[in-house]
């Protein structure tokens, strides 16, 4: 017999006694369970076994057995729906709880956090939306490029406590001149499914990267000895082992389809491993073959929540992509901030006219006074005045706003499954429509966004970033990301800023031109920054070491919890 039949039968069982133990006898059993006497007692025997109710058969002729209720209907219906959440089923979860949302609210947030099962240690988030894309060569969310950190390496990364470069897969490396270095590659170091890392996965991997306009002053790589990785530059970079800590240069098999937007199933040489990524979970398994330290939590199981149950739970910022998790009290300014981007190419910003008009009319403080608290849920979002926290490039006093130049049809494109970009847009085409003009919304990708999808009809994007750490120069990935910013901005402006960071590349005494270059995109009316968002983690729980970073996540390898008292020793 079936589970889910003989839950029936419980049920059958319990709305004729009313929930009440009573004294009866296998025949009557047998008539309200439309079963034989011999079916009757494997029926029983199955509802003991499982702990829902008690039998003490009868002795001697003519007496009657006791039948004891040992769990009620609505435990069971509990049992059953807590079962179906374990496994990620969420719809069939709330149709065995007769839709009944705030049940299944209340199951979800149960089974959130942490736990230890089998031994293992795990961390269980919720989240809004599924993961389709891992590949670090690809346009990425911020959640996405948090995630692809905890699955591959590069050769060099940024200690986040110091905010310094130190060694991944290199352990040393030295500028034979400034236009040729040499990383020397740590040994035995595998892939998660179980390959040796060798240096064809690494010039193939850079091979894909020189590609991108970050790098595209690399001429050549090469292997002249065994775990040694030459780099042959067309400029002068005193600062390359820096540039190779971004996200775009982490290392992947030779073999990996690297221009594939839909990677599930990455294989890198991180401290954690895909095991599991649909729509309704996504799960973190740690690699005991990891080169480093072995991550001290075993796995990190995100939840994807469906509309009908998230909405029930408090919200996430999509810079903290932490779902239902609550935040600590302790909260600092996400490094990034929500922006518009004016095409001031093909674009009605390209006419100054328009731009001034639309920097006037959209500033921060119109926008923020029409958001619906009740919409955008937890975000703590506060204007910005330049493009990171601290800088100070937005006019405090903005010119007088006039009229719009004409009466026309605006477009602006933003990303799609995104919590608060429609409500933003919902408040810039209320805004508009009180001078006569209509916003027309584009929904798109991130990929088909950084790849310039209709870019040619849109007047400006909504955009957000979240750099990966605290350096200035952090700001160059997101300037130079996929061509985005160069294929909205007049040349000659573009080529002006790229030569600040060529020269800033070949003078090792030369400061950074990162915020001068911030400043420059607020000054050109390319970019008006919008909101800075404040983040957290809830670092009050078990789970010890949780600390925010830049990206609003926190570092799975990191983190641990302390064991139960009842948890017996190993």
């Amino acid at each position: 017999m079936s589970g889910q039949r003989l839950k029936v039968q419980f049920q059958r069982l319990y709305n004729h006694f009313s929930g009440q133990d009573a004294d009866t006898n296998l025949q009557d059993i047998a008539e309200v369970l439309f079963c034989t006497r011999r079916n009757v007692r494997m029926v029983i025997n199955k509802m003991v076994d499982k702990g829902w109710i008690d039998w003490k058969p009868a002795v001697g002729r003519g007496k009657q057995s006791r039948l004891t209720f040992c769990s009620t209907d609505n435990e069971l219906q509990l049992m059953h729906a807590r079962k179906l959440v374990a496994e990620g089923k969420l719809e069939p979860a709330l149709e065995a709880l007769e839709h009944n949302a705030d049940k299944l609210a209340q199951i979800i947030q149960e089974q959130l956090g942490h736990t230890t099962a089998h031994g293992k240690q795990i961390v269980r988030l919720p989240y809004y939306r599924a993961f389709s894309n891992l590949n670090p060569l690809q346009p990425l969310r911020r959640s996405e490029q948090h995630l692809v950190r905890q699955v591959f390496n590069g050769l060099t990364r940024i200690n986040e406590e110091k905010e310094e470069v130190e060694g991944d897969l290199a352990h040393h490396w030295e500028a034979l001149t400034p236009r040729h270095w040499r990383f020397y590659i740590r040994p035995s170091v595998r892939f998660h499914d179980g390959r040796i890392l060798s240096s064809d996965d690494i010039i193939a991997t850079f091979h894909q990267v020189k590609q991108h306009r970050l790098f595209n002053h690399i001429k050549d790589i090469q292997a002249p000895f065994t775990h040694t990785i030459d780099f042959f530059l067309a400029e002068d970079d005193h600062r390359f082992p820096d540039l190779l800590t971004n996200l775009i240069a982490m290392i992947q098999p030779a073999d990996a389809d690297m221009n594939n937007p839909n990677v599930l199933f990455p294989i890198g040489t991180g401290p954690y491993k895909v095991i599991q990524n649909d729509s309704k979970r996504f799960k973190l398994e740690a690699s005991d073959q990891y080169f480093g330290f072995r991550a001290l939590i075993d796995i990190v199981d995100i939840w994807m929540l469906s509309e009908v149950a998230s909405c029930y739970l408090q919200p996430a910022t999509d810079a903290s992509q932490l779902g239902g998790v609550s935040v600590s009290t302790r909260l600092k300014l996400d490094e990034g901030c929500n922006f518009l981007l004016f095409n001031r190419n093909s674009g009605l910003p390209a006419d100054p006219e328009w731009l001034k008009y639309l920097k006037g009319r959209l500033t921060a403080l119109q926008l923020l006074q029409r958001l619906n608290k009740d919409q955008i849920g937890d975000f703590r979002l506060t204007n910005a005045y330049g493009i990171l926290p601290g800088w100070t490039h937005v006019p405090l006093h903005s010119e007088p706003v006039q009229s719009p130049p004409s009466k026309r049809i605006v477009t602006i494109a933003f990303a799609c499954q995104h919590p608060v970009y429609p409500h933003v847009a919902k408040a810039i085409q209320e805004i508009l429509a009180e001078d006569g003009i209509k916003l027309r919304m584009i929904e798109l990708t991130t990929t088909e966004i950084a790849l310039g999808k209709h870019s040619q009809k849109i007047d400006f994007w909504l955009g957000g970033m979240s750099l990966m750490n605290y350096r200035d120069d952090a700001l160059l990935s997101w300037f130079f990301n996929f061509d985005h910013i160069a294929r909205a901005m007049p040349k000659e402006e573009f080529q002006l800023l790229e030569q600040e960071v060529m020269k800033w590349r070949a003078n090792p005494d030369q400061p950074s031109p990162c915020q001068d270059l911030g400043a420059k995109l607020v000054e050109f009316g390319q970019v008006m920054p919008l909101f800075h968002n404040w983040l957290g983690v809830d670092d009050t729980g078990a789970v010890q070491g949780m600390q925010s970073n830049s990206m609003g996540w926190f570092d799975f390898k990191s983190v641990w919890m302390k064991p139960d008292h009842e948890e017996s020793a190993f």
